[in-house]
């Protein structure tokens, strides 16, 4: 390969710097459509989802700010399905109610975390096995499993967070189920590890301190996150085997398929400059080689 060709191959390790009218156009849109959100919230003394709307707004800027931290490129398509992500979860999901409106729209989004989690997880382990002074070499079997567990710790951490939020803070990040069936040991007569099956509950009432009596009227018994969080972890499991297995046979042809590509954040091999044309001549060898 020549200088020129290194250098012309070399410069577009840095196109998401230069050319990515497509990102920023929704990255606009979704920051507009989040601003006038927030301004009704606080017109409408809402600060909970004003907050909400100012989170998002962070977390709309994080792409881009690992982008030029760690030197690294984001697909396009993997970065406009992470801000539409983020949209989707902390916009419709909170404060437009989609979770309660569409019950599988929290399955979905942990459906596409598991997916996007392996995916990150797959691009920093295959960023360490190319890496000349990090002594790494993973066969693509061991790849696929690293992304996949990388994947599931970051769901699992995540359902530790609900659960923290729910009992510290007493909000409902854990989604009740309502069921029609229990089984228990703690209603066995004898107080023995027997499960004692009770079917066809149609309602629940709670008894208060102060003998209040109060139906639920929900039509059934009230679970209290277990079926939420179980679910949502395997999604997230379901996510992450899918891209696991593409990873494993991507590593496998090392490269070849674009379809893998678009959701692998890969290193720039120099952070990007001013002047593109402007190449190290390491960068070129490296190219080269």
């Amino acid at each position: 390969m020549s200088k020129k060709e290194g250098r012309k191959l070399a410069g577009s390790e840095w196109r998401h710097v230069e050319n990515k009218q497509l990102v920023y156009t929704i990255y606009f849109l979704l920051r507009l459509v989040v601003i006038l959100i927030l301004v009704a919230q606080f017109f409408n003394k809402n600060y909970e989802n004003a907050l909400l709307c100012i989170l998002t707004l962070v977390l709309f800027m994080l792409p881009s700010a690992f982008e030029r931290r760690l030197h690294i490129d984001l697909p396009d398509t993997l970065e406009i399905i992470i801000l539409l992500f983020i949209f989707a979860a902390e916009i419709l999901g909170e404060i437009q109610s989609y979770y309660i409106t569409f019950p599988y729209w929290d399955t979905m989004l942990h459906t596409i975390n598991g997916f996007l989690c392996a995916a990150i997880g797959f691009a920093l382990v295959d960023i360490l096995n190319r890496e000349e002074r990090i002594s790494l070499s993973l066969s693509p079997f061991f790849m696929a499993v690293v992304t996949f567990c990388f994947s599931m710790t970051i769901g699992v951490l995540w359902e530790f967070f609900e659960f923290s939020m729910d009992h510290l803070f007493l909000v409902d990040m854990q989604k009740d189920t309502i069921i029609n069936t229990i089984s228990t040991v703690n209603l066995d007569p004898n107080h023995g590890t027997a499960a004692v099956v009770i079917q066809g509950i149609t309602d629940v009432i709670l008894l208060l301190e102060d003998g209040t009596q109060m139906p639920l009227g929900l039509g059934g018994y009230l679970d209290v996150g277990i079926i939420d969080t179980m679910k949502d972890l395997f999604v997230n499991f379901i996510g992450a085997l899918v891209f696991s297995f593409i990873g494993y046979f991507y590593v496998k042809s090392r490269g070849k398929g674009s379809f893998v590509l678009r959701f692998i954040p890969h290193k720039l091999l120099t952070p990007p400059k001013e002047n593109t044309s402007e190449i190290a001549e390491s960068d070129v060898k490296k190219m080269e080689e």
